[in-house]
């Protein structure tokens, strides 16, 4: 274990004085359930705080970033980074999917692959980084990771949205109905389904795709929609977010 938790201040950057906070923030509270003789404080609570931490750097990271957006792309910016599905990529980034001390029940349902879990456990870090160092430090290891691992961050003038929502929009401007979203499979065992979304236009199907959650197979319907109703490129910034650069599309 402990050549694991030297892995991860490695890839994290950051060197915890106390280990033991370290510990507190990789175990689920699988694990410490099935380990009471251990006395063992599970991350629940540093998850809490690091929510709160990671979401108040990130905000302030992105006004400093970017000036000259308004509200409603900054808020987009920033739903699309604290994501679980973002948040889930940096947890892999920091090797925790392997670091993480999970129960029996949560191993046997690879609990390792659960982007919810994964995530979690990155605020749980945060949240740990915060209470063994200070607010500055949190800044600098989590804008650091940003900097790192998104790469896909635009420098300049952007529109970001997700994908429903842009599809949404695409209909409501054109005044027709709304595109619904039906379910049309659901296969493999109770903890690792997979779902068959199709998206529709009335009758007309514009795209099917699958995805481990209904949420995660609508996105990916609608992505799908996206390209072949757009003239835009889309730039892909997340599972669930997508970048359109304009003074890009007016060059073209």
């Amino acid at each position: 274990m402990v050549e694991k938790l030297k892995a991860v201040e490695k890839k994290l950057g950051y060197e915890f004085k106390s280990s033991e906070l370290l510990r507190q923030a990789l175990t689920h509270s699988s694990y410490a359930h099935e380990h009471p003789g251990e006395n063992l404080q599970d991350n629940e609570i540093l998850e809490f705080l690091g929510d709160s931490v990671v979401g108040l750097i990130i905000a302030d990271y992105l006004r400093q970033s970017y000036p000259n957006l308004g509200e409603g792309q900054l808020s987009k910016l920033k739903a699309a980074l604290v994501s679980t599905s973002s948040l889930s990529v940096l947890a892999r980034k920091l090797t925790l999917d392997k670091a993480i001390l999970l129960g029996k029940g949560e191993e046997k349902n690879e609990g390792r692959k659960k982007k919810s879990i994964l995530a979690g456990t990155f605020e749980a870090l945060m949240g740990a980084v915060y209470l063994d160092s200070d607010f500055e430090t949190s800044r600098w290891v989590l804008q650091t990771l940003i900097h790192k691992h998104f790469k896909k961050l635009p420098r300049n003038n952007f529109l970001i949205n997700n994908f429903k929502s842009a599809l949404q929009e695409f209909f409501n401007q054109r005044k027709l109905p709304s595109p619904v979203y039906r379910t049309v499979t659901e296969t493999g065992p109770a903890h690792e389904k997979i779902f068959m979304v199709e998206v529709c236009s009335e009758k007309l199907v514009l795209a099917r795709a699958r995805g481990h959650s209904k949420k995660s197979a609508e996105q990916k319907a609608a992505q799908k929609a996206l390209k072949k109703l757009l003239k835009e490129k889309l730039k892909v910034f997340s599972e669930e977010a997508f970048i359109v650069n304009p003074k890009e599309n007016n060059d073209d």
